[in-house]
């Protein structure tokens, strides 16, 4: 369930909370992306000491490897983990489609070779929510066909019309499952409760997970629309945006979320996949969007990019050899509280795995710390002056 705390006087920017089996959640809200059970380089001890509210993970990786039913029998996804905050799982539509070897699309689904070991497999709409029901994830998410960009109209209205029908078979799916009782009585309880409010943990194969839908149409703002509508037909908990960020540029990604912003139900959430950057993030928070994810502050940090509040800062670079300085000089990070830019060099230089740790936890918290000042701003009414100086003082 979802409810709208604050709104924003200037733009369609909220502050809401999601209830998931695994605690409340605020938004906006950015996932760092544990694709395989882990966020690279971090503990989950670290995700909480940095202020991660919510992580994501992938079916399609775990179905791969190590399997569902090791998952299973450790007691499902967050005891596997360690981490006993909300998970997000994406159907791993994507990853199938950019990553197998071979694949075959049809009605009935998608036949492919794992990009792990050539092994031939087949994964229907039904399937993807069985695998996260036993995954035991808070939000899970429907099989779709991601196009690339650009893509021509025929084929766009094709994998629209693919991902419309494999949404209304995951929701039947996802509604034919044992539930506990009264979810949503219980969602709704636990939010008139209060932020800090939790209903009863999901079982390992119980309906108290949320499903929500995803919309394509590439860059076709008619076929989004439609898309939009048809979805919101089916009915699900929440409203995904999938197909963008795959080498559109800026301004037409905006384009399309501007013209299907309005058509969203507002009382649902709305996530946008695979985005992003900074300014990208602000940007959608202004046209009403709640959730983000994207690999950006994990890849980055991993091959020597930081984010700063200046922008990005790639601490290989040699003008850093000898400077003292934090990574980031207004961030209080165990990172910048603790090294600087000189030997984080040092760490990367060397092959030192220390290096690709420390800066990962400092992208992954400024992050969060951006999420959580976006909120601020929205709660104390100044969000479009703070979208204003951030994007002054952010240089890409």
């Amino acid at each position: 369930m979802f409810k709208v705390i604050v709104e924003d006087s200037e733009t369609k920017a909220r502050v809401g909370q999601v209830q998931t089996a695994h605690r409340v959640f605020e938004t906006p809200a950015f996932l760092p992306v544990g694709t395989q059970a882990t966020v690279k380089t971090l503990a989950p001890q670290d995700l909480k000491e940095i202020g991660a509210q919510i992580v994501g993970s992938n079916a399609y990786h775990l179905y791969i490897r190590p399997g569902i039913q090791v998952i299973k029998d450790a007691g499902g996804l967050h005891k596997f983990m360690g981490w006993d905050g909300p998970i997000l799982t994406d159907s791993g539509g994507y990853q199938i489609f950019s990553l197998a070897s071979f694949r075959k699309v049809a009605d009935e689904g998608i036949w492919f070779h794992s990009h792990f070991d050539g092994a031939k497999h087949f994964l229907s709409p039904e399937d993807v929510i069985d695998i996260q029901m036993d995954l035991g994830s808070d939000i899970s998410m429907v099989l779709d066909e991601c196009t690339t960009y650009p893509c021509d109209r025929s084929y766009a209205m094709r994998s629209m019309e693919l991902t419309l029908r494999w949404a209304k078979r995951s929701r039947e799916r996802f509604s034919t499952l044992p539930s506990t009782s009264s979810p949503r009585a219980e969602q709704r309880s636990a939010l008139e409760a209060g932020p800090l409010a939790e209903r009863p943990r999901a079982n390992a194969r119980g309906n108290s997970q949320l499903l929500y839908g995803i919309i394509q149409g590439s860059t076709y703002l008619d076929l989004r629309k439609e898309a939009t509508e048809r979805t919101m037909e089916v009915g699900f908990d929440g409203y995904a945006v999938g197909g963008l960020s795959v080498g559109e540029p800026f301004e037409l990604k905006f384009e399309v979320l501007n013209s299907i912003s309005p058509i969203l139900p507002f009382s649902s959430p709305r996530y946008l996949m695979g985005v992003g950057g900074p300014p990208e993030i602000l940007e959608a928070v202004s046209l009403g969007f709640d959730i983000f994810d994207c690999t950006m502050p994990t890849r980055h940090g991993r091959n020597g990019t930081a984010f700063t509040s200046k922008g990005k800062l790639v601490v290989r670079n040699s003008e850093y050899t000898k400077d003292q300085r934090p990574v980031d000089e207004e961030c209080s990070c165990y990172t910048c509280s603790n090294f600087s830019r000189s030997y984080l060099r040092h760490l990367f230089n060397a092959q030192e795995i220390l290096g690709p740790r420390l800066l990962t936890y400092h992208n992954v918290y400024f992050y969060a710390k951006l999420m959580k000042r976006i909120r601020e701003s929205i709660a104390e009414g100044g969000f479009a002056q703070f979208k204003k100086d951030f994007e002054a003082e952010f240089k890409i």
